[in-house]
């Protein structure tokens, strides 16, 4: 049996949407993360920070141009721990395989 595909986002973000219909219609079982409602445990950050180092932070998102200046310095653990959807969205994982985005690229990987 297949891996079960995790999917971390927002459950509002239209991308995330269109990530997981995509994965489900490829008959893939999508677990989502939504996490505003379910903040990453440190083990999953550091997890993801070491995959995709500060890709993972969203510096165009509302909630970057909201923070001020000292806030924007603290280093990126910190930052997501404090700000959950400043997190690159999606975040798919399946096994120890991640992908960050949805790509042209991402999409061809992680759809075969």
């Amino acid at each position: 049996m297949a891996a079960t595909t995790i999917l971390y986002g927002l459950g509002t973000c239209d991308t995330c949407r269109k990530a997981r219909k995509a994965l489900e219609a490829a008959g893939q079982a999508v677990a989502f993360r939504d996490v505003r409602a379910e903040p990453l445990a440190a083990e999953d950050r550091a997890r993801f920070l070491a995959a995709f180092g500060e890709a993972l932070v969203n510096r165009a998102s509302t909630t970057w141009r909201g923070l001020d200046a000292g806030e924007r310095e603290k280093p990126p653990e910190a930052l997501l721990a404090a700000h959950p959807t400043l997190m690159k969205r999606p975040v798919i994982a399946r096994g120890e395989k991640l992908w960050l985005g949805w790509s042209k690229a991402v999409q061809a990987d992680v759809l075969t």
